[in-house]
């Protein structure tokens, strides 16, 4: 009777299995799921990194293009890995732009900054086509009359990878005489932002046309912040804003900042450009007088002010 006091139970169909078998079975589990989010997280970067640049002609030919996919994808994400680490080691550049042209070669005597994404193109994402650019209306104009009297410079946030052959095709005559992309800019609290200080030119002769107002915190009065493009095909903003920066230069406007910190106070300043624009020529046909020449005159033009009221 003892005996069969003391004799073992064997473990049942219900009894619990033993404890380090189940401490066996949550290490897997566990481990499964670090693996899982670890491969999970290495095909993200390898599809994010690896995928090939677009246009709005479609997927972009390059080097890897004729490389089984697969490989494609690695040797494109190890390309973008290199280029990010170059990026952080490398020192910020002093000068972004080199020194101004000497005598007698012939320096343009304002310098246009601009931005690419909504100013000069439109990114539309399809699941159909992937990402496509758009490009603006008037575009071809705009830089080539601009090239005349502004030394154009592309600054955008954007990758490299994105920037380069997007403006390829944008300008395939050469009037940007510049490009200046993301390891160009500094980052600040999260955001990319362009440091004028950098440029290597005379602040009192650079515009920046850009639609984010947070682009350049550090040189707000540097800056006319359009409205956004969205795509649409009856746009003639461009077209505007090149007679805007004609008057610029024809009136030989000593500092760009007076006129640009004007129109800083308005939601679209090329529309109240327009309609400053409007407003002078109605004065103009009223009254005959002849107004005074001088540093008084592209005021009067470029901010749409009477005579009487200037």
């Amino acid at each position: 009777m003892n005996a069969a006091r003391h004799r073992v139970q064997k473990p049942g169909k219900d009894s619990p299995p033993p404890l380090p078998k189940l401490r066996r079975g949550k290490k897997f589990y566990g481990y499964s799921i670090v693996l899982g989010s670890l491969v999970s997280t290495v095909l993200w970067a390898v599809f994010e990194l690896g995928k090939p640049e677009v246009d709005h002609r479609g997927p972009i030919e390059d080097e890897f293009s004729q490389l089984p996919w697969f490989r494609q994808y690695l040797m494109r994400m190890w390309h973008s890995l290199q280029y990010y680490q170059k990026m952080m080691e490398e020192p910020q550049m002093v000068k972004l732009l080199p020194d101004v042209l000497p005598p007698p070669y012939i320096q343009p005597p304002y310098s246009l900054v601009l931005e690419i994404k909504d100013i000069l193109v439109h990114p539309d994402w399809t699941y159909q086509t992937g990402w496509r650019f758009k490009k603006r209306p008037g575009v071809d104009y705009f830089l080539q009359q601009c090239s005349r009297n502004f030394e154009i410079v592309i600054y955008t946030s954007e990758q490299g990878m994105t920037a380069f052959p997007l403006l390829d095709a944008l300008d395939p005559y050469g009037y940007i005489s510049y490009r200046l992309v993301r390891g160009a800019t500094e980052l600040v609290e999260g955001q990319h932002i362009k440091n004028l200080d950098y440029l290597n030119r005379d602040l009192s002769r650079v515009i920046v046309v850009d639609c984010d107002p947070n682009s350049t915190p550090l040189h707000p009065e540097n800056s006319l912040v359009m409205t956004k493009w969205l795509g649409n095909d009856d746009d003639v903003q461009l077209f505007d804003l090149t007679a805007f920066l004609q008057l610029v230069a024809e009136h030989q406007v000593s500092d760009v900042r007076e006129v640009l910190r004007y129109y800083r106070q308005f939601e679209d300043p090329i529309e109240q450009f327009k309609d400053n624009q409007r407003l002078l020529q109605e004065q103009n046909q009223e009254n005959t007088q002849v107004s005074a020449t001088g540093e008084r005159q592209w005021n009067l033009t470029l901010m749409g002010r009477s005579l009487r009221g200037s």
